[in-house]
């Protein structure tokens, strides 16, 4: 069971998400994302995976998906603290191409 906790400061959408993400989880989290997104206009999404404990290909859509709507409307997307083991899973996908990727203990410099 995937949980989400949404807070939004300084035009920075922190997305902190509990469990484990699969077809059913992401769906609702994609929605109330976007939602917020259309809504509130951040600069920044930031995904926090720091509590995610598994992840199927549906947690690399979502992450696609909401890369791709920050860039629609000019922001953009970090995924931070990132597990190891969902690290390998995500730069495996594709996703370390897009440079979003920050993992447990890193922190990089805003852009």
């Amino acid at each position: 069971m995937l949980k989400s906790n949404y807070s939004l400061e300084e035009g920075v959408l922190t997305v902190r998400l509990s469990g484990e993400i699969d077809h059913h989880s992401a769906r609702t989290v994609r929605e109330e994302t976007d939602t917020l997104i259309q809504q509130k206009r951040p600069h920044e999404l930031r995904l926090d995976f720091s509590s995610v404990t598994f992840m199927d290909s549906s947690g690399i859509g979502l992450i696609m998906g909401r890369y791709r709507i920050m860039g629609l409307f000019g922001g953009y997307l970090r995924v931070v603290n990132v597990p190891e083991g969902l690290e390998k899973l995500m730069i495996l996908s594709g996703l370390g191409a897009l440079k979003v990727i920050e993992r447990q203990g890193e922190a990089r410099e805003s852009a």
